[in-house]
């Protein structure tokens, strides 16, 4: 990275331009000089990036006093990355920032939501954090009002934060006519030709539920009848003193009743 950055400032190009002209960097627009070097929209960030006077210093081209290592010079160029990106979030919600990112947007540069129903609206580049490698930047429709991944691998890790929250709502708010007009209506899932009922999911989720409910319940009662076999002691047969068996009982025939006999 130092030494593109190097070999960047020896062909005259600026730090910004270079860094904007990186690929990945699409997203990005060129902020001012005037608008880094007012030390009141630079409020609080030297609390968040680390070697804020040395990465300053490289985004504005100035010339450093102190020789640098190699190694020292990569931690700075990362520095001035985020630096930037953190500057660039909060010049995009100006008015010269919002019409620079609108021209940008009216190019296709932010690409399409893949929503078929949203016919081609252009996408905006959002973050789901102000803060810092929380978040990798997403895109927002504002016809759908969802969110996406980036299309490109080279987008998908830049951070949320080099865009921020507010911009892509804020430029709707300033720019309603970038929304789709077209109104399609939603699609009706059919079987057949005929129209699903509303409540089939949900009546099949309860069927399926009372069935699951119903299994358990026998398997329970099977469990609990199979126990209860289980615990009921077997009888043995009743021995006596000498230790037989007792002889079967016999029914009494009239003819062995002695009054009987004559």
């Amino acid at each position: 990275m130092a030494e593109s950055s190097d070999s960047n400032s020896q062909s005259g190009m600026s730090w910004i331009e270079w860094f904007c002209g990186l690929k990945g960097n699409e997203f990005f627009v060129e902020v001012p000089e005037e608008f880094i070097q007012d030390e009141f929209n630079l409020y609080g960030l030297a609390n968040t990036v680390q070697n804020y006077d040395y990465a300053l210093d490289m985004i504005l081209d100035n010339e450093s006093d102190d020789e640098l290592e190699e190694e020292q010079q990569e931690v700075i160029e990362r520095n001035a990355e985020q630096l930037y990106g953190l500057i660039h979030a909060r010049f995009i919600v100006t008015a010269l920032g919002l019409q620079m990112m609108l021209e940008k947007l009216r190019q296709g540069d932010f690409g399409m939501c893949p929503r078929i129903n949203c016919f081609g609206q252009q996408l905006l580049p959002v973050g789901l954090s102000d803060v810092p490698m929380q978040h990798t930047m997403k895109m927002y429709c504002p016809s759908c009002q969802e969110i996406y991944f980036p299309k490109y691998t080279r987008h998908s890790s830049i951070d949320g934060a080099f865009f921020g929250t507010t911009f892509p709502h804020l430029l709707v708010l300033q720019y309603p006519e970038i929304i789709q007009q077209r109104v399609c209506p939603p699609y009706v899932p059919k079987i057949f030709g005929f129209r699903i009922h509303p409540r089939a999911a949900s009546n099949q989720r309860r069927a399926a539920k009372q069935k699951q409910i119903a299994d358990a319940m026998a398997s329970a009662d099977g469990r609990s009848t199979a126990a209860a076999a289980a615990a009921q002691p077997v009888r043995q047969p009743s021995m006596n003193v000498s230790g037989d068996a007792p002889a079967p009982a016999v029914a009494a025939s009239p003819n062995d009743n002695p009054s009987n006999k004559q």
